[in-house]
């Protein structure tokens, strides 16, 4: 419970300080983002618990990536994140999860991703920013990656990469579990920068 205060608070204090850089009303962040008012200024407050698409949706507004928004100050020369200590951003009906493990720092930060997709279960993610890269590396289970209306299948032990500026689609196939490591590889620039 307190890891959960502990991250709204560092959630909290990344949108507004973003939101202040950009020169953003909330009533501006509200409309361009497409969240609801009363959902940022508690989200702002470091109350209510905001769900992956609406993390998203805030990222690309202001120019950010979604771990931007999650990461406290920088901890040192080595990061070591254990398991335990990530929680899921988004859970499916079936048991399928998505957890944001780190983000590397630099000029064009990566986000590392641990996928569970159960087959039939899909997650729909709206296009990112421009200069966004996906790679997807699937490590047991098949999965169907759909980019642009197009479907793509990606079993245990192969890897596809795809602009994520399109819209695209993550489901689990076949009949056992999908488990897939996903890096958003993010532009240089201010998307690093909170």
């Amino acid at each position: 419970m307190a890891e959960t205060v502990a991250a709204l608070r560092t959630v909290a204090h990344n949108v507004r300080a973003a939101r202040v850089r950009a020169g953003l009303t909330l009533d501006e962040l509200s409309r361009r983002a497409q969240v609801s008012k009363g959902a940022l200024v508690g989200l702002e407050k470091a109350q209510g618990n905001p769900n992956l698409s609406t993390l998203v949706r805030l990222a690309d507004t202001l120019g950010v990536s979604v771990s931007a928004l999650m990461q406290g100050p920088p901890e040192g020369s080595v990061r070591v994140v254990a398991a335990s200590a990530v929680a899921p951003l988004w859970s499916g009906e079936r048991g399928s999860e998505a957890r944001l493990v780190l983000t590397t720092t630099g000029p064009a930060p990566v986000e590392i991703w641990r996928w569970r997709l159960e087959p039939g279960e899909e997650y729909p993610s709206h296009p990112h920013q421009a200069g966004v890269v996906e790679t997807l590396s699937v490590t047991a289970g098949r999965m169907i990656v759909v980019v642009d209306g197009t479907e793509y299948a990606v079993e245990a032990g192969q890897t596809a990469t795809f602009d994520g500026d399109t819209s695209h689609v993550y489901r689990g196939s076949g009949t056992e579990t999908c488990h897939l490591v996903m890096t958003v590889h993010l532009p240089p620039g201010p998307a690093s920068a909170v």
